[in-house]
């Protein structure tokens, strides 16, 4: 069954993504929409060895769309997402606007495939935060398998998370300190070349940072709401890939050879384990991979059923643009698009 798309914010770092998964998994789409705003109108971006003019969200039908894979931020979302959804398109949102909503699911497909079919509510789906996504991919097993009761997560961001202008600051402070530059803070609150920031997003009244709370809330919501979860969200001085420390406490026993196991069988990940220099996976290795990695899988002896282990990912892939696409197979194979569109 092939289905009309249009991806909105196609100008974007993850626009350009889903553009270019779409094609890599050989989507079945009749019909490609790339849309922007006005002032982007006409301009190019690549669809596999095709090229694409970008057309006026403003003015676009979406009742010509099945599917709607909104990737232009949160004001743009609380607009025209439900213009979308009303015209008779799933809208799949990477946007955080739409995540807490009751009668919205939050998925990944590798964690909550069922929660989809709660789409007809309002022929909207949301895409969760790029941390969470990968952090909930690795946890799944290992709840299933033992029972979580409290996990604390320490995450290491990388800049593309904050968007083009957040690397091109990257990029620019760390060729202007080798001339003797001083890097002028602009899209980060203090210099991000060769430092690191435990900042991202605004504080809350509590001392908790906006991403920290989605990390808590969103894996409640995905996952389970009984399990505990305190975040430490810091932005770090690489382009792509996100990385997570994380300490895990079960209800039942898992040993660490037996958690491997558990991981290695689970879909979207890759265990990378060995005890030797070299042999884990950083986030320069995860660029461009569909898979959430783990390596130094290890007990933690100082609490009862404990367990450590490092996840890294491509945060504009399963962070973001490959969620939502996989979210759109998902609709496409639950049949969600003939529903919505009777």
């Amino acid at each position: 069954m092939e289905v009309n798309v249009a991806v909105v914010g196609a100008t974007g770092n993850v626009g350009q993504e889903v553009l270019a998964i779409l094609e890599e998994r050989l989507f079945p789409a009749k019909e490609i929409y790339a849309l922007a705003s006005r002032k982007s109108i006409g301009r190019e971006v690549s669809y596999g060895d095709r090229t694409l003019k970008c057309r006026d969200l403003e003015t676009f039908d979406f009742s010509k769309v099945d599917i709607a894979l909104f990737a232009a931020g949160g004001s743009v979302a609380k607009e025209w997402a439900p213009k979308a959804a009303k015209a008779g398109a799933i809208v799949i949102d990477n946007s955080s606007h739409f995540r807490m909503d009751p009668d919205v699911p939050l998925i990944v497909p590798e964690v909550n495939a069922d929660a989809v079919l709660g789409a007809r509510k309002k022929n909207i789906i949301a895409n969760p935060n790029c941390s969470t996504a990968q952090l909930v991919v690795a946890l799944k097993p290992l709840h299933d398998a033992a029972k979580i009761n409290r996990v604390v997560v320490s995450t290491y961001q990388s800049t593309s998370g904050a968007g083009k202008e957040a690397m091109d600051e990257l990029f620019n402070q760390t060729k202007g300190i080798f001339v003797n530059d001083s890097p002028t803070p602009s899209k980060f609150t203090k210099q991000i070349a060769f430092n690191v920031i435990p900042h991202i997003d605004v504080f809350m009244e509590d001392g908790f940072t906006k991403e920290e709370w989605k990390m808590v809330a969103e894996t409640k919501k995905i996952l389970d709401p009984k399990i505990k979860l305190t975040a430490t969200c810091v932005r770090v001085p690489v382009f792509v890939g996100h990385a997570e420390s994380v300490n895990v406490e079960f209800a039942n026993a898992l040993s660490d050879d037996e958690a491997r196991e558990v991981l290695r069988e689970s879909p979207g990940l890759l265990v990378v384990d060995k005890r030797e220099d070299g042999g884990y996976v950083t986030p320069v290795e995860c660029v461009g991979d569909f898979a959430t990695f783990i390596s130094r899988v290890r007990i933690d002896p100082t609490v009862d059923n404990g367990l450590a282990f490092w996840c890294v990912s491509d945060n504009l892939r399963k962070g973001a643009a490959l969620n939502a696409v996989q979210i759109a197979e998902l609709v496409l194979n639950r049949g969600l698009v003939k529903d919505a569109a009777a």
